[in-house]
């Protein structure tokens, strides 16, 4: 028998640290507050106000993901600071390919011991990804599992809600000889890196190396934050015209463009249309990518593809690139279930 007791922090777990994290990040969620927020961090749930964030009869989506084993590289580099936007981005912006705007956003963090600084750092990403995208970071969960995770390993998920006025969920009104419109990608963004890591090893580069394909280190040009889309698409949207998004995330181009498109139909794209990024290039040089697993397996350099009807398409393209975008003209829509690719990347 001990004598003097075993208490939680002898086992692992210390309340105390995860009680000053909330305090610490505490700033960063306020930052992110918009007009609907009611209650945030501290309760046993966060309160949303959906007729004071201006909804009258509105329709909530939710998504939720994580940002797979890009994790692997931030841990290991140490760079933990912008791995929170990927989390956000990798469901925000499937949120509004269903036209739904981000209203608020929840995060789960799970580590064996919890360290302060990475942590904070790491949650204050989450929080710039959210004011990026115009959504509240509302709540969370901050998990210290000792015998779960190895030192210094952690794992993230995310929640997000959004909302539409009912009627307006996309896609919606696809038709052939609708011009598909793709966004540049800021890199690989948080799909494919098991095969990432897997070429890295084989290239026999270490993280602190020079890129090959960038200025900085290999590891932080492989941590370049995935894009968020949504106030440009947003903005497109309210536009007119737009008839489905997809977000390019696992499965590519070849497997997420026709989760948007109506039965019975495709798409022709000429791949000469766009240029394949350099950290791609380098990719399937190493790695001995084929053009098809490439296509399939990342994004290629395309982030989000906009079906827009052919009328609307110059006035789209304009408001996405007053909004920042780099848009590209890559294809129609057409009858036939098929993905049809002229052209090549490689």
């Amino acid at each position: 028998m001990i004598k003097n007791g075993l208490t939680y922090a002898d086992a692992g777990v210390d309340i105390d640290a995860g009680n000053t994290l909330v305090e610490r990040i505490k700033p960063a969620a306020k930052k992110t507050t918009r007009p609907g927020v009611m209650a945030g961090l501290g309760g046993f749930g966060a309160l949303f106000d959906l007729k004071a964030a201006g909804y009258v009869d509105p329709v909530l989506v939710a998504a939720t993901d994580g940002v797979g084993t890009k994790l692997r590289i931030a841990i290991d580099t140490g760079n933990v600071d912008t791995i929170g936007i990927d989390l956000v981005a990798m469901c925000v912006n499937d949120l509004v390919c269903q036209g739904a705007e981000p209203l608020f956003f929840l995060d789960y963090f799970a580590t064996g011991k919890l360290e302060l600084d990475q942590a904070t750092r790491i949650i204050e990403g989450i929080a710039a990804g959210c004011t990026a995208s115009g959504c509240a970071l509302i709540g969370g969960e901050t998990a210290e599992m000792p015998g779960m995770y190895h030192a210094g390993d952690f794992d993230l998920a995310g929640f997000s809600v959004g909302a539409m006025e009912r009627g307006a969920t996309l896609p919606a009104n696809v038709q052939e000889g609708d011009v598909l419109l793709g966004l540049t990608s800021d890199g690989v963004h948080s799909n494919g890196y098991s095969l990432v890591r897997r070429i890295v090893e084989l290239s026999g580069l270490a993280w602190s190396d020079a890129a090959p394909f960038g200025d900085d280190s290999l590891g932080a040009e492989l941590l370049a934050p995935t894009r968020l889309y949504v106030k440009p698409a947003l903005a497109a949207i309210r536009a007119g015209g737009v008839h489905a998004l997809a977000h390019i995330t696992g499965g590519g181009l070849t497997e997420n463009l026709p989760r948007v498109l109506p039965e019975g139909m495709g798409a022709d794209i000429d791949l000469n249309t766009w240029a394949l990024p350099p950290v791609f290039k380098w990719l399937c040089e190493t790695g001995g990518i084929t053009q098809a697993e490439l296509l399939k397996t990342f994004n290629a350099g395309i982030g989000m593809m906009l079906a827009v009807d052919a009328a609307e398409a110059a006035g789209v393209t304009d408001v996405l690139s007053q909004a920042g975008e780099t848009v590209h003209r890559i294809g129609t829509v057409t009858t036939g279930e098929n993905i049809r690719y002229t052209g090549t990347l490689l």
